[in-house]
């Protein structure tokens, strides 16, 4: 029988037990990626860099300029300019009080907060159309999954100033031309029009008729949007709800004659340019602050999260959080979608360019030597390494092999005083003599 003393001790033990389990799970946790992030390792993050050099090269060739944003922005910015009807403000965003208690929201998207940045420092009064775009990480509290993460990266483009339906031609072309210069294929272009604030209350009418009397059906969250925006429903990813918007009224039946005439023109401009498309009505896009023009790039073989790139006319937003009417037309494209996309379609990437020369050494005066030329290479523009941990010849080469470095050279005694080495080509074996400097081995390496 256990003394009181001894159920003391036993006691203690499980506590000490119990701290330990609990130390270790948290221990395990501080290692782990927040939920709907991801680290990008060396591997891969060359395609990032190739990928965003390669979209800013062709937004670029369009005349569009890059901008760079704060990562957080005022809470009623995005409250203005995106809906607080719309899942992004209702559910999905990141806000807290900073120290001096002012409401903040990590970037949801990059719209709001370009027209922001233009406006407060007086771009929109100067020539137009103005042309912008940004590479930037945005931030949604939404259900990880396949393609589809809490922080996630995005190309946006902006277009202010440009009211005519060549602007809605142009931006769509750049979409188009982005993914076929990543050498996509199997994807569509879905086009629809919502109409403007003159014909968009005979549309919100007849979709609040509509779905009042399905209102039993609804989710709670739709049920709210049914008298502040029934048009947000149609956007609901609910079973229930979407199954029932299927039969909804269709917006482009209610369109008055200038958006008809706007969106007639746009499809006629991209016929004229080869560029195919097909309606998709259901399309409406997840923030208020669209008008007429909506339109989404959809790879077919991603499935559910096909939509690559999706976008549209936004005239309202500028004079919504304090500017004047000005014409605004844009697109945003998931980054880590188009790459997901393009792995799919066996989407040849550049190798990285990892090591040009790695210099080993035997002995201390090599050493000393490696370290010079390798600087001097450096200098030249010849990516080079040496030895740091001060390893064994064939440990050096091993790990030049890790490496994938694209050649090898051995530094010892006898090439110090002949002022000459091989270099070793680790793809076929080639030996290359050449002069212990870097001119030598910067041409000889091509």
């Amino acid at each position: 029988m256990m003394t009181p003393v001894d159920q003391r001790d036993a006691g203690v033990v499980r506590c000490k037990h119990i701290i330990a389990r609990e130390e270790s799970r948290k221990m395990a946790e501080l290692i782990q990626a927040p939920r709907g992030t991801a680290d990008i390792l060396m591997d891969e993050s060359y395609q990032w860099r190739w990928l965003t050099d390669r979209l800013a090269d062709t937004v670029g060739r369009f005349g569009y300029r890059e901008i760079l944003l704060p990562t957080f922005e005022h809470t009623e910015l995005f409250e203005r300019g995106i809906g607080d009807a719309t899942d992004v403000v209702g559910k999905e965003m990141y806000t807290m009080l900073d120290k001096g208690g002012r409401s903040i929201t990590l970037r949801p998207e990059g719209t709001a907060n370009t027209a922001r940045a233009l406006l407060q420092h007086g771009s929109l009064a100067g020539p137009l159309p103005l042309r912008v775009f940004y590479i930037m990480s945005c931030f949604r509290y939404e259900k990880p999954q396949s393609g589809r993460y809490r922080e996630f990266h995005q190309l946006g483009i902006e277009l202010f100033g440009a009211p005519s339906p060549d602007a809605d031609f142009e931006v769509i072309r750049v979409g188009d031309t982005i993914l076929r210069e990543c050498s996509l294929a199997h994807y569509e272009l879905e086009l629809n029009s919502i109409g403007c604030p003159h014909c968009r209350p005979a549309f919100h009418a007849a979709l609040k008729e509509y779905f009042a009397s399905h209102v039993d059906e609804l989710c709670d969250t739709c049920k709210g949007r049914l008298e502040r925006n029934p048009l947000r429903i149609l956007d609901c990813k609910s079973p229930v709800c979407s199954g029932i918007a299927k039969t909804a009224p269709v917006a482009l039946e209610y369109l008055c004659d200038d958006c008809r005439k706007h969106f007639d023109e746009v499809r006629r401009l991209l016929e004229l340019a080869g560029l195919s498309y097909v309606i998709n009505p259901t399309i409406v896009r997840g923030l208020d602050y669209y008008t007429r023009t909506v339109f989404e790039f959809v790879h077919k073989a991603a499935g559910a999260q096909g939509t690559v790139c999706g976008g549209g006319r936004y005239d309202g937003l500028i004079e919504t959080i304090g500017g004047p009417p000005t014409a605004g037309i844009g697109f945003g494209m998931g980054l880590e979608r188009l790459l997901s996309v393009m792995r799919s379609e066996s989407a040849v990437f550049p190798e990285d360019r990892g090591c040009d020369v790695f210099v080993c050494s035997v002995g201390d005066r090599a050493r000393e030597q490696s370290r010079l030329l390798v600087c001097q290479l450096l200098d030249a523009g010849v990516a080079a390494q040496y030895d740091l941990n001060g390893r064994s010849l064939k440990a050096q080469l091993k790990f030049a092999d890790r490496t994938h470095a694209r050649f090898t050279m051995v530094l010892g005694d006898e090439e110090l005083e002949t002022g000459q080495a091989q270099l070793k080509s680790m793809l076929d074996s080639r030996l290359l003599p050449v002069k212990l400097d870097a001119t030598s081995i910067r041409q000889a390496i091509g």
